[in-house]
């Protein structure tokens, strides 16, 4: 594979006065994208449910793959032989890859942590697999990612803080490790700042991060299991500290509050699962709450998930012939609510730029802070 030269940068085009909340464009080898943004997650070079086609027609900037996932299945030597992940899965926007490390804390009962790295088994074979900071690299490399991330390791909610400490000076130790390796210049490399929720270890920790030098910053360790109030003080003490000249990335938050929180704090990219999971299990996102769309009372419901809605869902199908899908296990159900949920995340990051840009983001957090109700119905 060809490489390119480096094209990656970052401008920010506006901010509102009342907050600290902001867009900008990201410009990557594979085209730009405007913040704030949200990167719906192909953890195995697909989007669950989705076609490549259906994210251009929503409207997706860019996508999330995963590191540990591509490099089980298919195998790195299949990625290659593709001429990179952007061939592979048929999507040729920009992409951003995980480094793994969710899965060091996700898997926790399948690896062992060193300083070199992590001895892995396998969740899918059982054999032995080793990723450490510069395995992860030449993996990344291969998939030709435009934006890759350091190899980090991610506790899990405690209130230790001597755990903590231990994860964020091994992170350290691998991030100056990654920065030496990385090598391919058409792809940006993000650091990662961990520390629990001790905002005192994040903003240490950030230090020497920023001291080593990246292309952008995310917070990881967020939405692990610590309660949301610990998640939002985090938000408010370290987002602003982030390099203000760089994209700021809040991995894995990924709830329409969550947004609001991280934004109005200056934050720009977020991932989550969350749009495609709930849908596969029948239940919608819209502006008032969640919808279940299996409950009986929308058997002759024939209006549509939410009326003010553009997506091909919304526009040609309504909640009684979605519920019926989902109880004669149809699988089309689960792909025309995800393809809602993943049209409601993108665009309503759209909509809190237009926000921004006039000046009123708060008013617009406020107003859909009061109307939607996070439980289900």
């Amino acid at each position: 594979m060809a490489e390119q030269q480096n094209v990656f940068g970052f401008e920010v085009h506006s901010r509102d006065s009342s907050c600290q909340a902001r867009t900008g464009k990201v410009r990557t080898a594979h085209g730009d994208f405007l913040t704030p943004v949200f990167m719906p997650v192909g953890t195995h070079a697909t989007v669950k449910g989705l076609l490549p086609r259906d994210l251009e027609d929503l409207g997706a900037q860019i996508i999330l793959s995963n590191t540990y996932h591509l490099y089980i299945r298919p195998g790195i030597d299949i990625i290659r032989q593709a001429g990179g992940l952007h061939r592979f899965m048929g999507w040729s926007g920009p992409i951003l890859t995980d480094s793994g490390g969710y899965q060091v804390f996700s898997l926790s009962r399948l690896r062992q942590i060193s300083e070199e790295g992590v001895s892995f088994r396998s969740h899918f074979d059982g054999s032995e697999i080793f990723l450490g900071p510069e395995v992860v690299m030449d993996i990344q490399e291969v998939i030709g990612s435009d934006i890759a991330m350091i190899f980090d390791e991610c506790p899990p909610a405690t209130k230790d803080k001597a755990r903590i400490r231990e994860a964020c000076e091994i992170t350290l130790r691998w991030a100056e490790r990654a920065k030496k390796h990385h090598k391919l210049k058409s792809q940006a490399l993000f650091g990662i700042v961990q520390g629990g929720v001790f905002p005192e270890l994040r903003l240490e920790h950030l230090k020497g991060i920023k001291d080593i030098g990246f292309d952008g910053y995310a917070l990881g360790g967020l939405c692990v299991g610590e309660n949301k109030e610990d998640t939002f003080r985090i938000f408010r003490e370290v987002i602003p500290a982030l390099p203000d000249e760089k994209p700021r990335y809040m991995m894995g938050v990924g709830t329409p509050l969550d947004f609001l929180e991280a934004v109005e704090h200056g934050a720009d990219m977020f991932d989550c699962v969350t749009p495609t999971r709930y849908g596969r299990n029948g239940t919608a996102f819209t502006p008032r709450g969640l919808i279940v769309v299996r409950n009986g009372k929308y058997q002759s419901d024939f209006s549509p998930l939410d009326e003010t809605c553009g997506c091909y869902t919304c526009l040609n199908f309504s909640r009684s012939y979605l519920r019926h899908l989902f109880n004669t296990e149809e699988m089309v159900g689960l792909q025309l609510v995800s393809l809602h949920n993943v049209y409601f995340f993108v665009n309503f990051l759209k909509s809190i730029r237009s926000a921004i840009e006039t000046g009123g983001f708060l008013d617009f957090k406020r107003k859909f802070t009061d109307s939607f109700d996070p439980g289900c119905r």
